[in-house]
Order: structure tokens, then sequence, then C-alpha cells
């Protein structure tokens, strides 16, 4: 063993939010350092990996002091002496240390942020860039294609609308660079068209604009707009991606959609969105229903056929066996890979193989809570992931990922034609 942790150290930050996050720090006997800091999400699934908050007064109850001394204590003794490179060994040692099936003892945020600083301690020791590292040698390395918020909605804009993601995918970009360009322009034109029309209300968690909507169809409408008004061909050169968050709005197969004045069912709620999946030029959409009505999942996913990512988050929370479970009952055929969900990179990259093993494809997603940490940049191009979910393109926390990915693109061989093969998406 070449080099060894000597000290695991925790520390109190602050999120994009302004809320406080832990992060961790781990110092090898060579002199190698790893620093990650834990996202937090505002829209969760039942199953993901808990926060430890303190609660009480202090921020609301959202304080992590406890969560910080947990990574300074119990984890900092558990890891003194290991070998970081046993990735697998130490994150199984985490979660055994925490006992809980939901992290929810020593903390999702303690175990995941000391699990990702090991992987930049491990890459900094041999000398490698963390994506290089993690890929393990691999020589087909390509860059994933951005999937960026216009506008937000649901818990990340003040439930403006209920759908919380209305997104853009440069799906005829030739690079990663040009698909960063093109989305750009969409974005400034949506902007735009939003002031001009008095529909503009802020910024939303993720960066993307704060919507002051009549209908959550307005908004679909305001952003063909905006790809068009951009210079863009909806559907060939940019597309739709949704992430209706159904989980947030519904419960046993019932849905509010407060914005449009209107309770529905199961069906009631697929027949919208199949309905929009033909009027508009969308290409992925995100738990179209709850968690908790899976036959009504599988149900929409057939209806829309192979074209179409049906994503899956709330309903597998980055869960190898939950995504073996919806594959059986072909529920979705897309998986949204968070590590912060499982609580440690080996249960997020278990996740990933089992979507893998199943035919589905993968997306590696930030959450609404974020910071300067730039893992998920590396995870997506060390793994061969093909797409990337980071957010708006606002906001430093956001752009600061979105930069990470030129750097790793220039670092490329073949820098013009850099993304995943284009017939390699269901589009």
């Amino acid at each position: 063993m070449s080099a060894e942790i000597i000290s695991v150290k925790g520390r109190r930050v602050w999120d994009s939010r302004g809320r406080p996050t832990v992060e961790s720090e781990i110092h090898l006997s060579d002199g190698s350092i790893g620093r990650a800091i834990s996202p937090a999400g505002a829209s969760t699934g039942s199953a993901e990996a808990v926060d430890k908050r303190d609660g009480g007064k202090s921020f609301g109850g959202l304080d992590v002091m406890e969560a910080v001394e947990a990574v300074s204590g119990e984890i900092h003794d558990a890891l003194k002496g290991c070998d970081p490179m046993d990735q697998e060994g130490i994150d199984l040692e985490l979660i055994k240390l925490d006992g809980t099936n939901n992290r929810s003892r020593l903390g999702g945020n303690a175990l995941v942020a000391t699990s990702m600083a090991l992987a930049h301690a491990a890459a900094a020791s041999v000398g490698l860039p963390l994506w290089r590292y993690l890929g393990g040698g691999r020589a087909d390395y390509a860059m994933p294609l951005p999937e960026i918020q216009i506008f937000g909605g649901g818990a990340h804009a003040g439930r403006r609308v209920d759908i919380q993601d209305f997104m853009v995918i440069a799906i005829g970009a030739p690079n990663y660079r040009k698909s960063l360009e093109w989305i750009a322009e969409v974005y400034r034109s949506a902007g735009k068209l939003m002031g001009e029309a008095g529909k503009l209300a802020g910024v939303a968690d993720e960066g993307g604009f704060w919507p002051n909507f009549n209908a959550n169809e307005e908004a679909l409408d305001f952003l063909l707009c905006a790809i068009e008004g951009a210079g863009f061909t909806p559907g060939l050169e940019v597309a739709i991606s949704l992430d209706i968050a159904a989980t947030d709005f519904g419960k046993g197969g019932k849905y509010k959609l407060a914005t449009d004045n209107k309770v529905i069912d199961s069906d009631g709620l697929s027949e919208i969105l199949l309905n929009w999946l033909e009027k508009y030029p969308i290409v992925s959409i995100e738990d179209p229903l709850g968690e908790d009505d899976p036959e009504a999942m599988t149900k929409f996913t057939l209806a829309a056929g192979p074209k179409v990512e049906v994503v899956a988050d709330d309903f597998i929370c980055t869960s190898a066996n939950k995504i073996e479970y919806a594959a059986s009952i072909s529920a979705c055929n897309t998986a949204l890979i968070k590590p912060n969900q499982a609580g440690t990179l080996t249960e997020a990259k278990a996740a990933l193989e089992a979507a893998r093993v199943a035919g589905w494809d993968s997306i590696v997603s930030a959450r609404s809570g974020e910071s300067e940490d730039l893992t998920i940049v590396h995870l997506a191009v060390g793994w061969g992931v093909k797409q990337l979910k980071v957010g708006s393109f606002s906001r430093s926390e956001r752009m600061a990922k979105w930069n990470e990915g030129l750097r790793i693109a220039e670092n490329l061989e073949n820098k013009e034609f850099d993304l995943h093969s284009r017939d390699t998406f269901p589009w």
C-alpha cells in the first residue's frame, strides 16, 4: 500500500440556498488531499439516504454539526490507516458503521461527502484527474450531453407551476462546447420572451427562470418559442426534456394540478403527458407518475414508446434493487443517478450497473441544493454516462460544473466529436 488515510475531517460549509451542508476532507500519508461537499434535494424520494440535521432553532433546524462531528469522529476513527484505493471496501465500512437502512444515524450527507472525498484523494495520490481515475484505464471516454433547465417549477420555484423542470437538450450539437453555446442562446431567448410578456417572476432554486404562467402547458409554448427565437429547429437541433416530479403533487393514484385547478387520476395525468409528447418535441420525461403508482408507470412507458426516455428518479432513488424491480415490470427505461440518494459512490455505481444490465440509459444528476463541488461531472465522464443534468445555465454552483466539463472535453483525444454517439440515444 503506497499511501494510507491519516485523517478524515468534517467541516460545515454552505450550499446554494444558504443552508448548512457537510464537507469531508481526507488527508493521505503521501500528502494527497481529497475534498467533497454533500448536496441536498428539495424534491426527495421516500427511499433516499437521509441527511442528518440537528433540529432545534439554529438555521431552521437544518444545521449539520452532528453530521460534521460524525465525520471527524467515528468516521475518522474507522478509516484511519485504510487503503484509499479500496473505494468499495471503505464505502461498505461506512455503510456498516452507520448501521441503518437509510443512513440516518451518521447521516447520508456525512457518508456521501466522505465517499466522494475518498475518490478525490485516491485520484490525487496516483496523479490522475478524477474522471480518468474513475474510468479505470478505459480508452473510450466521451462527454455527457448536457440537460439544462430553462424554467423551474414545483418545489424549485414556489410551485408557480406544478411541473418541476422544463429543460432543453441540444440533441443536434456536434460537441460539448457547442451544446452549451446553443442552450445559452435558448436561455437568453427564454428570458427575453418572458420579460416582454410579463411572465418573469424571478430565478428558481437551480437557476432557471421562475415563471408566472397561468397553466402548465403555457410553459411548453414559451419554451418552444424560446428555441425557435434562438434560431434552432425544435426536435432536430434542440429538444425538450421534462421532470414532472409527480410524487410531489400525487398520492394513491390521484394528482392535484394546482396551476390547472384540477384533480385527476393516473390515466388522466398520463393522457395529458402523452398528448404533450405528440404536440411538442419532448425526448425525455422524468417521474411522469408517482413513486407509489407502479402500474401506471408501466402503462405510461409502454404508451410513450422506445423513442422517449422515461426517466426514473423518485421511483428508484439510485437503488440497484429498485432498478431491478422497475425493469422487471417495464416501468421506465432510463435511470437518474444521484450519489447522495444512495449514500456512497459504490452504491451509486451499483445502481448504474443495474441500469445497464436492464438495457437502460442513465443520467447523472445534481440536486437543487448544490455547491462548487465538481464531483458529478467527473463521475459522468469516468463512468461513461451519456447525459448530465446539473440545473440551469446560471448561478455559479451550476456554471462551475458546466465549465469543468469544458476543461475535461479539452483533454479528450477527439475534441471535435467528443459527445457520445448520437446513434446511441433513443431519439
